[in-house]
């Protein structure tokens, strides 16, 4: 039977029969500011759905720090909703053929961007060369498709496209 009770060191003593600890906990103030801190984030599966990447892509992403979290939702990673626009700069640049170590360069600190122009221009005249290499490849297979010779072997410019090929495939072995 506890007839009484008594504080002791953060201990309350009831009698003969039992002890209760005290607990500290800080409260949680604001409760608002979590509901809203959930609106502007994005779970990785809600951000997965709306960029079109998939959850392991935004997770590479993060390990290569093209991208970061900004908590967790239990064990899902939760996002800024400004994470989709730099997805989507990420893509451009992925489609425009730099690598993920050039957009990272692209990428201040913060989430700004900051283009060196000059890259841009040496991608520009990359992609160039890249069409005429691939405009000619096309010209030279539409021409093998309707060449009048019995064997392309005897066709004159299938033969000079053979030797083109093979001049840019010892140029590219060389580098």
């Amino acid at each position: 039977m506890c007839t009484g009770y008594q504080l002791s060191s953060k201990r309350l003593v009831l009698g003969w029969c039992c002890c209760v600890t005290l607990v500290m906990m800080p409260l949680q103030v604001d409760l608002k500011s979590r509901a809203k801190m959930r609106e502007k984030t994005l779970d990785i599966g809600k951000v997965a759905s709306q960029s079109g990447l998939p959850a392991s892509t935004l997770r590479y992403y993060e390990e290569k720090g093209l991208i970061q979290s900004v908590g967790r939702h239990g064990l899902r990673r939760l996002f800024d909703v400004s994470v989709l626009k730099q997805l989507s700069l990420i893509s451009l640049g992925r489609l425009a053929g730099f690598s993920l170590e050039e957009i990272h360069g692209m990428f201040s600190k913060g989430d700004t961007l900051q283009v060196d122009r000059q890259q841009l221009l040496l991608k520009a005249e990359e992609l160039e060369q890249t069409i005429l290499q691939i405009t000619a490849v096309r010209d030279g297979l539409r021409h093998a498709a309707s060449c009048p010779e019995p064997s392309h072997l005897e066709c004159p410019k299938f033969n000079k496209m053979v030797l083109a090929a093979n001049r840019q495939v010892r140029q590219l072995n060389k580098k």
